[in-house]
């Protein structure tokens, strides 16, 4: 394939697969001291082995086209070149934890979405088994933020915590109009740009705010 292809598509796969491998940490390391009891102990315990599993599978088909992302396994989230956004590994209550479940790891759902119908079929062969452990993660989530909506207090740390962490959701998205993006759509990697990526997942969320009672944060430029 031409290198522009296959750059784009090293960086797609390389990208997702420092962010599982990040994630497996944040369960482990975030949000498994946060919780509550020992069963939300042991469902942190379950995820995270889902998500180094999945930074597994990101390995695996990297190592296929000779990329070695072994040095990975040894640094920590503040170490890691490419997943740069440091707020979303900053997560101190339970609400956040839900928060970043139910809407934020949406936003990993679309993409792997996309990247399962996209045009290197090694990729998209592999990626379409992690989408049913992403869904659990979503109803994790989801039971988390509904629980706590059940009371003034428990809203009143959602809204807290989905004030802080919204604008760090948007930008995962990136640049609306990234030339980038737009050339993966037409390599066939993906199946919008970023823009219409963050809308699809704005049309998705955003009920679900509604229904827990929650508040829309307001976009700052």
């Amino acid at each position: 394939m031409p290198r522009a292809y296959q750059k784009a598509l090293i960086s797609q796969i390389m990208i997702n697969t420092e962010g599982e491998l990040s994630g497996g940490d944040d369960y482990t390391m975030m949000f498994l001291p946060l919780a509550p009891n020992a069963e939300e102990r042991q469902v942190c315990a379950e995820r995270a082995a889902e998500e180094y599993d999945h930074y597994k599978i990101g390995k695996r088909v990297l190592a296929e086209i000779g990329i070695d992302t072994s040095h990975m396994e040894s640094q920590s989230i503040e170490e890691r070149r490419l997943f740069a956004d440091k707020r979303l590994h900053q997560c101190t209550t339970w609400a956040e934890r839900g928060i970043y479940s139910y809407i934020g790891e949406e936003s990993a759902l679309i993409m792997i979405k996309e990247f399962a119908q996209g045009s290197y079929k090694p990729w998209a062969d592999a990626v379409r088994t992690i989408i049913l452990d992403e869904k659990i993660h979503i109803a994790h989530g989801a039971r988390v933020c509904r629980n706590l909506a059940a009371t003034d207090e428990g809203r009143e740390q959602l809204q807290a915590a989905l004030d802080r962490l919204w604008p760090v959701f948007r930008d995962l998205f990136g640049t609306p109009e990234s030339e980038r993006s737009k050339r993966a759509v037409r390599y066939g990697l993906r199946r919008t740009t970023n823009g219409e990526a963050l809308q699809q997942w704005e049309n998705t969320v955003i009920p679900r705010i509604h229904a827990l009672g929650l508040v829309v944060p307001a976009v700052t430029t």
